[in-house]
């Protein structure tokens, strides 16, 4: 049987377009395959960045103002650690104002600083961070504010976490007390707390203190003796996410449950925040799910 030109030409049109098409479908897939769905948090607010590009990997309300918690703490410790000519091992003489601020505060948390002990601006750091410590806050606002009165120099510290945060670009922030512990308007969003965070991190004395799970430190009592001091992180992704490196925990009656988190993997840094999560659970599982995205996007 004679088959004509055409023909030929016919059949080979049709066996090209059907390669094209296979071909089409074999580098189509993958690309499907790379779209990642996003995940669904509790928290009212999320936001986690690549630290590394500076890339937004996740959004929800990101922008959106709210109540912060002691993630206050992160601008407090940032505030301390820019201090010109930081001496980490000049000792604070533990003031009864501190301890009379944790009983009349219903929600402040307390590193349980003793009256009369003298601690190193370090050790405050560690009672700052780990257990959240509003005594901790208050002793390094009097100490690094600047006044004549204990409540001028708080002032003045408080002054220093606003000009900060205008200097890092945290256009929707503002901060109204030491330690999260607001008259009204404290206040922030994931975005810009991640960026505070961010910020913090560069620091090697702050990378220290909010990796570290707990601590035992010994300080002088007003008789001159000594006492330790143990102290546990509030971060419950220590130990139970691998690669995590901080950085704070943060609750109240508005804020509910927020938590800033970092972690590394295979030399990617991811760094977020999730704020009014609906449990201490939930604010834990809601990271963990932002980490887990973005490690993989």
């Amino acid at each position: 049987m004679k088959t004509s030109i055409k023909g030929i030409h016919r059949v080979s049109a049709v066996a090209l377009t059907a390669g094209a098409v296979l071909t089409a479908g074999v580098f189509a897939a993958p690309a499907q395959a790379a779209t990642l769905p996003q995940p669904t948090i509790t928290a009212q607010g999320g936001f986690v960045m690549d630290n590394g590009t500076g890339k937004s990997l996740f959004t929800k309300a990101a922008d959106t103002r709210r109540s912060t918690g002691s993630t206050t703490k992160i601008m407090t410790a940032q505030v301390v650690l820019a201090q010109p000519k930081l001496d980490l091992d000049a000792k604070v003489t533990v003031q009864k104002a501190y301890s009379d601020y944790i009983v009349a505060n219903n929600w402040a948390s307390s590193a349980k600083l003793i009256v009369g002990d003298k601690v190193s601006v370090r050790q405050l750091l560690y009672g700052l961070m780990l257990p959240s410590g509003c005594d901790a806050a208050y002793a390094l606002a009097d100490k690094f504010g600047t006044g004549s009165t204990r409540e001028a120099r708080v002032k003045s510290f408080i002054g220093k976490m606003n000009t900060t945060a205008k200097s890092l670009g945290m256009k929707n922030t503002h901060f109204d007390s030491f330690d999260g512990i607001g008259r009204g308007t404290n206040y922030s969003t994931p975005r810009d707390l991640t960026k505070l965070a961010s910020s913090a991190m560069k620091n090697s004395t702050f990378r220290t203190v909010v990796q570290t799970k707990s601590t035992k430190q010994k300080v002088t009592t007003k008789s001159g003796g000594y006492r330790y001091m143990e102290w546990t992180n509030t971060n419950p992704l220590l130990g139970s996410y691998a690669g995590t490196i901080g950085v704070k925990t943060g609750s109240g009656p508005e804020s509910k449950y927020c938590l800033v988190f970092a972690a590394t993997r295979k030399g990617k840094t991811v760094i977020g925040t999730v704020l009014a999560s609906s449990s201490v659970g939930n604010r834990t599982t809601d990271a963990k799910k932002l980490m887990d995205y973005a490690f993989k996007k």
